[in-house]
């Protein structure tokens, strides 16, 4: 028995007719009405397709348990990051046997000395369905912690403080910010990120000064405009407290002098629309990572402390048509530089004094490597880590002298039966449409035979130039093992192959993802790694619209389909500038009250191109609490897909009624959303153990 053969009647949701007008065009809604958070008729309905979904899938419970057990069993359970060094302290972060919550703890000095607990986040997660700490941040005399604290998964957090001297929590609570925070350098005045209640966009800054009242925080700074958020940091060299505001495309940024908490900031460039920049400071000079001058893939330039507007910027590192700056980590005597070339990540190592410059050796056909955490300044270990489809995650220490590297960590993968070796990975490159070469990562077991019978799951996101690196997965083994081939698409609207990668799959170029898609899917069946009968398809968030976009446009190539928290009702979210992130997306996919962007959404988004005709079969997850894709977005489009696809192929709407749009909050709770996601696509190929 598979998923096909249970017959239960689906849930059919209410129409209630909501007429839309914009530009002149007119869109009737049936299902508007499921936004309505607090109506009973939605909890209602949203309960009903929870039903639905559990009586179609009762069968493989046992299976989705025995996958979860698996995915568990090779996670070692009692793990600890590789200790950090800042301020005379190590920090670890570290996991105990059969508990889902982090513990932050820390040693002076030495990894010998006694162990100081700051957070047990399993104790203060007690009583909660969700529960996520950020933002936890020491002060400079390492006598206090900030700490920001969500429990309903909606990304509005509430800052606390905590005397590690005395294990005391103040009653300073801070509510409604990012969670995020900065010390001064007098360790009692803090700066906090504060979002607005209904569209949570983090549009101000305030000074709170630890021991006096809340309410008598002052506002430092407020972006009115309502395409930019805000934040606040500390320069990695302690001087500088940033108050940063950024969009899709514009950067501006204001610094104040860390001793100086009640000064004024100043402007470092005022914003100029299209000038992106990034900066961060050593000895007395600013450096710049800008794409400046055209600079499409971005340059690095230094300014003096003293007069930064971008008049006086000075070229460090130019830009090159190739190759895309990334980021730059800055030490006492060296300087780091993370580029991507040919989609490939490269560690570039300088001195400043012009005498070493060498990159980091990766060998590799496809891999992820990063820049870790390095906050110590005076330092020459550069941190980094590396990995790839078939190599668990390693942990170097890299000595930027004499360029001995140390393995801090393996990640461990306890399966008895796994060996790297039995796995192969390589990176392909499919024709679009337009005759773009379109690179492909993949992963599968040795023997594999090219014959069309290999059941494939092709994964894809392909928006806000963010690019899904070909990384290891332990629980991705549970597929591979059971024959599946893993397919990452690196499509247009990531920044795989550059700045102009992104440029050519946003705004009105968006379209460009979604063929990108199926052109990588098609060349997958020619190549014969699989069949429609076999391909599947997965994405989430933006990823969740690649989804809604292929199946209405190229249904017949996928068997099946898992959308996750899909952002599928494009056109009717982006005109609702009270819903979170709408404004600032703008710069993403267009703005819709100009008739132009208006149109060309509309003819992509999924929900408004939903027509009769065969659908694949599919799995939508979502989250009541989402606050980045709400609820009903998914919800509505399922309700339409019920009422128009012409087929028989099983449909599925799973609301986790207590979370939002990352899921569960638990590291074990989360792998049992992955277990469920799993047996669906395994079930439909009759592989039930």
């Amino acid at each position: 028995m598979n998923i096909l053969d249970t017959k239960v009647q689906f849930p059919i949701a209410d129409k209630n007719s909501t007429t839309l007008k914009k530009h002149d065009d007119i869109r009737v809604d049936d299902y508007f009405w499921l936004n309505e958070r607090e109506n009973s008729e939605v909890i209602d309905y949203l309960k009903r397709e929870n039903d639905y979904n559990d009586k179609i899938t009762a069968h493989t419970k046992n299976f989705q348990e025995s996958l979860f057990e698996e995915m568990k069993g090779r996670i070692k359970e009692d793990d600890a990051s590789v200790p950090y060094k800042k301020n005379g302290y190590w920090y670890i972060v570290r996991y105990e046997k059969g508990k889902d919550y982090p513990i932050y703890s820390r040693k002076k000095e030495t990894l010998d000395a006694p162990e100081e607990i700051l957070f047990d986040c399993n104790k203060e997660a007690e009583g909660h369905s969700y529960y996520k700490m950020a933002g936890l941040n020491i002060s400079p005399d390492n006598t206090h912690a900030a700490f920001g604290v969500d429990t309903v998964s909606r990304r509005k957090y509430t800052i606390r403080i905590k005397n590690l001297v005395t294990g005391e929590i103040y009653p300073d609570t801070i509510e409604t910010t990012t969670g995020g925070s900065t010390w001064a350098a007098d360790g009692k005045t803090l700066f906090y990120t504060k979002k607005d209640d209904e569209t949570l966009r983090s549009d101000k800054i305030y000074r709170h000064v630890v021991g006096t009242p809340v309410i008598d925080d002052v506002e430092i700074f407020n972006e009115k405009d309502d395409t930019f958020n805000t934040f606040v940091y500390k320069t990695k060299s302690q001087k500088y407290i940033v108050i940063g505001s950024s969009s899709t495309l514009t950067s501006e940024y204001r610094v104040l002098k860390a001793d100086d908490p009640t000064g004024d900031f100043k402007i470092f460039q005022p914003r100029v629309r299209g000038l992106e920049y990034g900066i961060a400071h050593y000895e007395d000079h600013f450096y710049i990572l800008t794409n400046i001058d055209n600079a499409k893939n971005f340059k690095v330039m230094k300014v003096a402390e003293e007069n930064t507007l971008k008049e006086h910027w000075k070229d460090l590192i130019p830009h090159r048509d190739d190759v895309l700056i990334e980021d730059i980590e800055i030490f006492k005597e060296y300087y780091v530089v993370s580029e991507r070339s040919n989609g490939l990540n490269k560690i570039n190592i300088k001195r400043w004094d012009g005498t070493v410059d060498y990159y980091l050796p990766f060998d590799n056909e496809t891999y992820t490597a990063y820049v870790g955490t390095n906050p110590d300044f005076d330092t020459k270990i550069l941190r980094y880590a590396y990995n790839s489809l078939t190599t668990p995650n390693s942990v170097i220490d890299f000595d930027m002298e004499t360029k001995v590297k140390e393995v801090k960590k393996e990640q461990e993968v306890l399966d008895e039966k796994f060996d790297k070796n039995n796995y192969v990975s390589e990176r392909v490159w499919a024709t679009a449409v337009d005759g773009t070469k379109i690179p492909i990562s993949m992963i599968y077991r040795k023997g594999i035979e090219k014959n069309g019978k290999n059941p494939l799951l092709q994964y894809g996101y392909g928006s806000y130039g963010s690019t899904i690196d070909p990384y290891f997965s332990t629980v991705r083994l549970s597929l591979l093992d059971r024959g599946f081939v893993y397919a990452i698409a690196h499509i247009r609207g990531s920044e795989y192959l550059g700045r102009s990668w992104y440029e050519n799959g946003k705004l009105l170029k968006k379209k460009n993802t979604f063929t990108d898609f199926i052109d990588c899917s098609k060349f997958l069946i020619e190549q014969k790694y699989t069949s429609t009968d076999h391909l599947y398809a997965m994405g989430g968030s933006a990823g969740g619209l690649l989804m809604g976009a292929v199946i209405n446009m190229a249904p017949e190539l996928y068997n099946g389909i898992v959308a996750s928290v899909p952002f599928v009702d494009v056109v009717t979210t982006m005109l609702d500038d009270s819903i979170p992130l709408t404004t600032g997306e703008y710069d993403e996919w267009g703005n819709p009250n100009e008739k132009e962007y208006y149109e060309y959404m509309k003819s992509y988004s999924p929900y408004d191109n939903v027509v009769a005709q065969q659908y694949p079969n599919m799995l939508v997850t979502t989250g009541l609490h989402d606050s980045q894709v709400q609820y009903w977005e998914p919800a509505k489009w399922v309700a339409k897909l019920r009422e128009l696809k012409t087929d028989d192929n099983i449909l599925l709407l799973h609301t986790n009624m207590e979370a939002g749009h990352g899921g569960a909050s638990g590291r074990f709770e989360a792998l049992k959303e992955v277990a469920e996601e799993y047996a669906f696509l395994l079930d439909l190929e009759g592989i039930n153990k």
